[in-house]
């Protein structure tokens, strides 16, 4: 297994169904959660130990994803409010290191629990064409609402499978 994608690298071709869009919200739904139980019982330590060498520690993992999935809620938001609007992307790894990723996970976790219910929210509400809606990311290119869920869906697993694959290979 590689320890940077133990869930394999987001893919997804083809046309998106509506059944699969509600299963990817539903996991979006329950990220905050198995997030949750994926630390609980850690000690400073332990969330101060990085998942893989020359990675992030546990608690900055779950930081990040404080920081990830607010950013793309508020993509979303612009993606169904401007046209095709270009989004600003950010430098995660700089954010990884600024002081607020020492904090407690506790306030991630809380922030990520009331953000997810907003956010789950508001993709539940979704039309088909609101669904086709799209923004401009610099990097990545156009990148269609549909798609993001799933990806989202997956960047959520990705990254807490970094937590339980750890906890499985220290045995705590």
């Amino acid at each position: 297994m590689d320890v940077r994608y133990p869930v394999g690298l987001f893919q997804h071709e083809g046309d998106i169904t509506a059944s699969q869009i509600e299963g990817w919200i539903r996991e979006i739904e329950a990220a905050p959660s198995h997030l949750r139980k994926a630390v609980e019982g850690l000690n400073d330590q332990q969330l101060d130990t990085p998942y893989r060498s020359s990675g992030w520690t546990v608690r900055q993992v779950v930081h990040h994803l404080a920081d990830s999935h607010m950013n793309s809620y508020i993509r979303f938001k612009l993606a169904l409010t401007e046209q095709h609007p270009t989004i600003k992307p950010y430098r995660e790894e700089k954010w990884a290191e600024l002081p607020d990723s020492n904090m407690p996970t506790e306030v991630s976790l809380t922030l990520l629990e009331a953000l997810h219910e907003r956010w789950v929210h508001l993709l539940s509400h979704l039309s088909p064409d609101e669904l086709k809606r799209t923004f401009n990311h610099p990097d990545s290119g156009e990148i269609q609402l549909a798609w993001n869920i799933g990806l989202y869906a997956w960047h959520g697993r990705h990254h807490i499978a970094h937590i339980t694959t750890l906890r499985e290979r220290m045995g705590w």
